[in-house]
């Protein structure tokens, strides 16, 4: 249980989202093969990769908004498609948000998260229901909020966060997509679910572990 988010668990989030996207890099690109251009898997691996390849060949990060400039720039550069641009602006807003500090309590880390949500909007141009990562990213940042507003630790929050992420990324199996390469198939969209909310799915349950 925890209180405040430090560097070292902001750090160990990465490692477990890298961790999490290598090991389900084939399910990722399945996913994608059948909706857009099969390649999220290996993007998302290759550039999660590269992020802590940096990371661990550089010296450490002194504050949060170095740590995930660095992360932003990394994928903005290693990563094709919409994946990078679109991870990279997260943690890039994220950094930003956070500012030159080494932790962060409930209300930081929501403001920084809830900053990484509005620069996927803005890169983006989704809307909840779009079937895009945004439909599993904005219920999870409701959820992390609704759960520090009934008094739960940030733990906890990160805990309901991932649940909310996972929910929202099976909720993605039903919708037709509106944005992005699966937006080309209409109706035939429909009856899978959407790789950029299940690798989203992954970026929450890697932060709830790494509190955990």
């Amino acid at each position: 249980m925890s209180a405040t988010v430090s560097l070292a668990v902001l750090t160990a989030w990465l490692g477990g989202f890298r961790d999490l996207v290598t090991e389900n890099r084939d399910y990722l690109t399945e996913l994608d093969s059948a909706i857009g251009d099969a390649d999220h898997g290996a993007n998302m691996a290759r550039g999660m990769g590269a992020v802590l390849d940096k990371l661990e060949s550089t010296d450490p990060a002194a504050t949060i908004d170095e740590l995930f400039k660095g992360v932003g720039m990394t994928l903005v550069s290693s990563v094709g498609g919409a994946s990078g641009p679109l991870y990279g602006t997260f943690f890039l807003r994220f950094g930003v948000n956070a500012g030159a500090v080494a932790e962060l309590d409930g209300a930081g880390l929501s403001a920084a998260l809830g900053a990484g949500l509005g620069g996927v909007i803005a890169r983006g141009k989704a809307e909840p229901g779009d079937k895009t990562m945004l439909d599993a990213l904005e219920p999870a940042l409701e959820a992390f909020d609704g759960a520090l507003a009934a008094g739960d630790d940030v733990t906890a929050a990160a805990r309901a966060a991932a649940d909310a992420a996972a929910a929202g990324r099976d909720a993605t199996l039903d919708l037709v997509a509106r944005k992005g390469r699966a937006s080309y198939l209409g109706e035939r969209s429909a009856g899978h679910l959407d790789p950029g909310a299940t690798s989203t799915a992954y970026l929450f349950e890697a932060l709830a572990k790494a509190l955990e």
